[in-house]
């Protein structure tokens, strides 16, 4: 298959896709595509800062000077297996949340989840004693997709899900298992990514207790998303030239009855041969001509 394709299949299923599809591409496309970056970077050996721009930092002054972290990061992935394992669980609980949600919310508890976990992070690394000769960077997707799985779980939690080698469980227990296991993993060698998993957490079941109160608390943001991606696309959307004709009247309407009349004579001669012999009795020609008059 030509490449051309390939792009063309994905600038597809990307404007025809789900807010789940953009969401796995988005992040599936920053991360090809800043690994091709880091290779240019590599080979004129020069050191590749990227990583550094596009994650959170854990020092509030340099997060003064680099305020788009907290959106850019939940879109950041390192490594193959960080993006491999993220990705299956936001299309696993991606798509129990829309089961019951429309794809706005969705979009609305990814991007608050992310949001809410880089202020946890943020506050704890600057609060706890723990963390007072440490620097962070926080980046990936977890946050976001912990606040998928918390809000489908607070709002159907006896829902049955298959886990590999175990067997059925409560979407409940699935989520408290995630939980629990960042409130241990604190301690661990990945503080601030289990910090910010807790922030994840906390928005997914604040997000659908306030829904259950008629408060759709994500809905601004989304809005606000919608309207820059309408600026955008209108900023890139060329106007196409049109080359305005016009026909003739008299005689290009009269081919067009005739055509018209003539069709007409052929499906009534058809109807007339149904009526006597049957539909069993008509060609091939004659089925498809009755067939495509009855779907327009």
């Amino acid at each position: 298959m030509e490449i051309v394709d390939i792009a063309g299949d994905i600038k597809r299923t990307f404007k025809e896709g789900s807010v789940l599809t953009r969401l796995i591409y988005i992040n599936i496309g920053v991360f090809l595509l800043l690994k091709i970056i880091a290779v240019f970077f590599y080979l004129s050996g020069q050191a590749f800062p990227v990583y550094q721009w596009l994650s959170v930092p854990s020092v509030t002054e340099v997060l003064a000077k680099q305020p788009w972290t907290p959106i850019t990061y939940m879109f950041l992935h390192q490594g193959f297996i960080h993006l491999l394992f993220n990705m299956l669980g936001l299309y696993w609980f991606g798509q129990l949340f829309l089961y019951h949600f429309e794809g706005d919310k969705m979009l609305g508890v990814y991007l608050m989840g992310g949001l809410w976990g880089a202020f946890l992070y943020v506050i704890a690394y600057n609060v706890f004693p723990a963390f007072d000769s440490m620097y962070g960077l926080l980046l990936g997707a977890s946050a976001s997709i912990i606040a998928i799985l918390v809000a489908v779980a607070f709002y159907d939690p006896n829902r049955e899900i298959h886990l590999f080698f175990i067997g059925r469980f409560p979407l409940k227990y699935v989520a408290a298992f995630y939980v629990l296991l960042s409130i241990i993993g604190i301690s661990s060698t990945n503080p601030g990514g289990n910090i910010a998993h807790l922030g994840g957490a906390f928005w997914g079941w604040f997000y659908i207790y306030q829904l259950r109160k008629g408060k759709d608390m994500g809905a601004g943001l989304v809005d606000l998303v919608n309207q820059a991606g309408e600026f955008f696309e209108g900023l890139f959307k060329h106007k196409s030239k049109m080359k305005v004709t016009y026909r003739k009247p008299p005689r290009d309407d009269y081919e067009y009855n005739r055509q018209k009349h003539k069709q007409q004579d052929e499906i009534n001669r058809i109807l007339d041969k149904i009526a006597k012999s049957g539909y069993d009795s008509l060609s091939k020609q004659e089925k498809e001509l009755l067939f495509k008059q009855g779907k327009k």
